[in-house]
């Protein structure tokens, strides 16, 4: 909702969500990679924001059932491919996503992995496209959800270590250092001011207790009612895929004999997903870089899915079989959600209530860890007004309070402080009467105080375009020029 309003507004690449925190704001787009919020942004453009989840939802399962259709009727006749495909749109794990977890980011993650699956097996073949469209799905990855592209990037590694190893070459190894580079340089304008400016915020509590890993393990409880009720719920599922996985892996045997290559990185990739969801693995999820940031180890239940349906497809030839199987698997999501944990949504009345608060201006709950460092939002003031000074007796008038700019007059009869419904982040610049200024901090709660002196005082406070987002969409641009031009000069060389 709140990036169409900015769009209407002008704002093309929104980075500070203004109506956070109930108008203090934060740097929400700078660090939340902006492919689901611009899909739903633009679902909301033409359909009712009551309908807008559900659209969502069928449109990012529709792209997940696609992309592995299309890896699997490469291998796979056409019914399996289709079976194939259903069971990976609607798996148990992504029906958690939808009726309990709303992560609606990772959801749309999951269209990726089976394109990875498929680009890392062409790092075999000669030529940079293979490596060219792995850049792209994994620049895809880091514009998606931060969590899916550490696990991507983790699983890329693992399965081109995997084809290196079978085709005793290390060209897919190499294929695939290429890759990472491009992606990271594409996904740039999003990557580096989200590194750089990391500093600046309470990034610190995407790991505070009840989402580290340590907590999340299967089986885990904490001092948590709630957190274990639903850790155990995730963990009786992500059991029961485990167990197909498993029965998969042996039914198909068979079928290495034909596709040997395919069906070995299948087994690892599940098995791997598979143990790294259990605390034996804790020693990997401490040292392995940018490892413990995934956060929750069953979200690898995402990367377990591809296998899953790929060698349920082969193992469970006949349609009773596929049947069964696809019925026990959702009656466990079904018993497991009514006898531990029942789902939870926001209803259309919900929505209607968020809808009146973003027109009003009352705005909503934000998110700790893009608070910036040092602030509270727990003390904040929920409704208050936008501008207060230290003389009691000063003149205030807002000309504009805009996302990006705060223009106000403030005629003060003495010098002082001006106290803005507003956190200081680092990106603001303020200006009083055409000079700037360094804005204060307010203790424990982090709003801006701009000092004031007596008489007029034209303030302006603007979000600033700092020199590490320039950085980051000059080396986007560079990335996607060298793509293209790389691109141009394959596509040549095969035509001739």
């Amino acid at each position: 909702m709140e990036v169409l309003s900015q769009w209407k507004q002008g704002i093309i690449y929104p980075r500070w969500a203004a109506l956070a925190h109930w108008g203090y704001g934060e740097a929400r787009f700078l660090f939340y990679p902006p492919a689901s919020w611009t899909l739903g942004a633009v679902l909301g453009a033409f359909l009712p924001w009551q309908v807008v989840p559900a659209a969502y939802l069928w449109v990012v399962l529709c792209l997940a059932g696609l992309s592995m259709f299309h890896l699997a009727r490469r291998w796979l006749d056409l019914p399996s491919a289709f079976f194939a495909a259903a069971l990976y749109a609607l798996n148990p794990y992504h029906l958690l996503i939808v009726y309990w977890r709303s992560a609606y980011a990772e959801l749309m993650a999951a269209a990726l992995l089976p394109l990875l699956l498929l680009c890392v097996l062409r790092l075999e073949d000669r030529g940079m496209r293979p490596v060219l469209c792995l850049a792209l799905v994994l620049a895809g990855a880091w514009l998606t959800n931060a969590p899916a592209a550490v696990m991507i990037h983790y699983s890329a590694a693992l399965l081109a270590l995997t084809v290196s190893v079978l085709q005793r070459s290390w060209r897919p190894l190499g294929g695939l250092a290429l890759a990472v580079v491009l992606g990271a340089g594409l996904a740039s304008f999003y990557l580096v001011p989200a590194a750089y400016e990391e500093k600046w915020v309470n990034i610190a509590e995407v790991l505070a207790p009840g989402v580290r890993p340590q907590d999340n393990f299967l089986f885990t409880t904490i001092s948590d009612p709630d957190h274990n009720r639903f850790n155990l719920l995730t963990s009786v599922i992500a059991v029961c895929e485990v167990a197909a996985l498993a029965a998969a892996v042996l039914l198909s045997r068979q079928w290495q004999r034909r596709e040997k290559s395919l069906w070995t990185l299948l087994a690892i990739w599940g098995a791997a997903s598979a143990a790294i969801m259990f605390s034996i693995t804790r020693v990997l999820w401490d040292y392995l870089p940018q490892f413990r940031f995934v956060q929750l180890p069953w979200r690898w239940l995402l990367c377990l899915n591809v296998a899953l349906a790929m060698l349920l497809a082969v193992a469970a030839s006949r349609w009773t079989g596929r049947v069964l199987v696809c019925t026990a698997l959702l009656a466990t999501v079904v018993i497991a959600g009514y006898r531990i944990q029942p789902p939870w949504w926001d209803t259309a009345a919900d929505i209607r209530e968020m809808q009146d608060a973003m027109a009003s201006g009352a705005g909503y709950e934000g998110t700790d860890e893009y608070v910036p460092a040092g602030a509270d939002p727990y003390e904040l003031q929920i409704q208050g007004p936008r501008v207060v000074a230290s003389d009691s007796t000063a003149r205030i008038r807002i000309v504009s309070w805009d996302p990006f700019e705060k223009h106000l007059l403030v005629e003060s009869h003495a010098s002082g402080l001006v106290t803005l419904r507003l956190f200081n982040y680092p990106a603001w610049k303020v200006t009083v009467n055409n000079n700037q200024v360094a804005a204060d901090t307010s203790d424990v709660t982090g709003q801006m105080q701009i000092p004031v002196l007596r008489g007029m005082n034209d303030i302006r406070v603007i979000f600033r375009r700092t020199p590490d987002r320039a950085a980051g969409v000059l080396l986007s641009s560079a990335s996607l020029c060298t793509l293209l031009a790389a691109w141009y000069i394959t596509r040549r060389t095969r035509s001739a």
